[in-house]
């Protein structure tokens, strides 16, 4: 599923209130993280991750490999903040 600029611009606004629900520590990204962010998103669709990271890259790097294995789309990266969005099929009904 590919995300419009509108639907896009929704889920900003709607972040905007939203406190980090998962934060990486020290060891980085582990399956322990991914497996939060997980049930994070089944239980809300859009959250928002505390990245440590300092250098950008090394931002955008760790919030690709969370959404790649999460099957999630990043919304956006404000400082290291990471917007998550998932889809959750069983809530649309």
């Amino acid at each position: 599923m590919t995300l419009n600029k509108r639907l896009q611009q929704q889920l900003k606004a709607r972040a905007h209130s939203l406190k980090p629900v998962v934060m990486l520590g020290a060891k980085g990204l582990t399956q322990a993280v991914l497996d939060e962010v997980d049930v994070a998103l089944k239980a809300h669709e859009l959250i928002k991750v505390k990245l440590p990271q300092s250098d950008k890259n090394q931002r955008k790097e760790t919030s690709d490999n969370i959404a790649q294995s999460t099957l999630s789309h990043v919304i956006q990266i404000v400082g290291n903040t990471l917007i998550l969005y998932r889809e959750n099929p069983e809530e649309s009904k």
